[in-house]
């Protein structure tokens, strides 16, 4: 099955939907659809402001415009889906999850937490602006971020005939992320009803202790797993562990959720 805001990726049965970060896009999630797979029909997901330099959208950017846009995506599955969601995308799913429960059946965020009112893009914004708008090379991208982000940003960005182009404006993450800092987003947490693994990273984004705290206000239907030593992208920098978890919390999942 496709849709015009899913991309099909593999497997059968219940959909598992992905749901990437900030900065990120659907194909990034190359590494972990095959063995997601065998859980289900597999679909990625690109959220506005991250499906190309040259996709306009004149849209307010708004946690609400997000969760209304998944929302319109998962409905068309026509069946509950698993969300997996990193980051941003861990955000988006969890407000849709209380937004509309028959919507979705279980639930993965990694590395997101609901309260960062009072901090500012400020010390992030003068590198966004800085990036090139285009890679002419794989090194320079490596260069510029790392071998585990490298790797990811590699798979985000516009394939062009001269290089990798930024699939997005950096403005508009850059808005993304600070709205984050002017409110906090606990009401929706406690909202979720569906069965949730939370993943943490060991250098993690999240300010102390709030993802422990969501999994404590989740109640037993909660997973937390704390990855010590991994970056921000669980899911690649510490693959095994991350595969591990999700593995086991789909696989305990009710059949009738």
């Amino acid at each position: 099955m496709s849709t015009e805001l899913l991309t099909y990726r593999g497997g059968t049965g219940r959909p598992v939907v992905l749901v990437h970060g900030l900065m990120g896009r659907g194909t990034t999630w190359s590494r972990q659809v095959p063995w997601l797979a065998r859980f289900g029909s597999v679909h990625t997901y690109d959220a506005p402001w991250h499906r190309g330099r040259a996709v306009e959208d004149s849209e307010s950017v708004s946690t609400e415009r997000f969760v209304a846009d998944l929302g319109d995506a998962v409905a068309r599955l026509e069946c509950p889906a698993v969300l997996v969601g990193h980051s941003m995308g861990g955000l988006h799913s969890w407000c849709l999850a209380a937004q509309r429960p028959d919507l979705v059946r279980g639930l993965v965020v990694e590395d997101m937490a609901p309260d960062f009112v009072g901090r500012t893009t400020g010390p992030w914004e003068p590198w966004v602006h800085a990036l090139p708008v285009e890679y002419s090379t794989a090194q320079q991208v490596f260069d510029e971020f790392g071998p585990i982000a490298g790797r990811y940003f590699l798979e985000a960005f516009d394939r062009t005939a001269t290089g990798w182009r930024l699939h997005g404006q950096p403005a508009r993450w850059i808005e993304i992320a600070a709205e984050w800092g002017t409110r906090d987003y606990w009401r929706q947490w406690q909202a979720v009803r569906a069965p949730v693994l939370l993943i943490e990273a060991g250098d993690s984004v999240a300010p102390p202790g709030q993802m422990r705290r969501m999994a404590d206000l989740a109640g037993p239907s909660a997973r937390y797993v704390h990855v010590a030593g991994a970056g921000h992208l669980v899911h690649d920098d510490a693959p095994d562990q991350y595969r591990d978890a999700v593995e086991s919390f789909l696989a305990a999942l009710p059949e009738d959720t």
